[in-house]
């Protein structure tokens, strides 16, 4: 299980980009943190994750 916002999916052994591909989330307009670290988008599909990972997904909201 990895958990994702605070929510555990069945999603390990997918890659981060493989995964990605399967929600509602543009890459384009998100930043991804696994284990505390920054993942860069270029390496979203050499990225594999592992059970007991912890995935947070933020999103870019524009305003003013």
């Amino acid at each position: 299980m990895v958990t994702v916002n605070g929510k555990d999916l069945d999603i390990a052994g997918t890659t981060l980009s493989d995964w990605l591909k399967t929600t509602d989330y543009d890459p384009r307009v998100i930043a991804v943190e696994r284990n505390l670290e920054i993942v860069p988008k270029t390496a979203y599909s050499e990225i594999v994750l592992k059970d007991n990972d912890i995935v947070e997904v933020v999103s870019f909201v524009g305003g003013g």
